[in-house]
């Protein structure tokens, strides 16, 4: 099955942060955050998606990849 492959748990690992401390920084439940790197969204907001950028400084293509069979 082709889509998209989030992939946040393995930025988070190379900046040694930990899910916790990034949804406190950025505001999000740490909850949502879960849901979030485990791909079960449908849909990321555009605003949250620039505020995990800004604090593991990347940019959005090192989150999310496209990925086929």
């Amino acid at each position: 099955m082709s889509g998209i492959v989030v992939r946040l748990d393995v930025v988070l690992a190379h900046r040694k942060m930990k899910s916790r401390e990034l949804a406190a920084r950025i505001g999000i439940s740490e909850q949502n955050l879960s849901l979030l790197k485990s791909g079960k969204v449908k849909g990321v907001r555009f605003e949250t998606l620039a505020a995990i950028c800004r604090e593991l400084e990347c940019q959005p293509g090192d989150l999310l990849t496209y990925e086929t069979d």
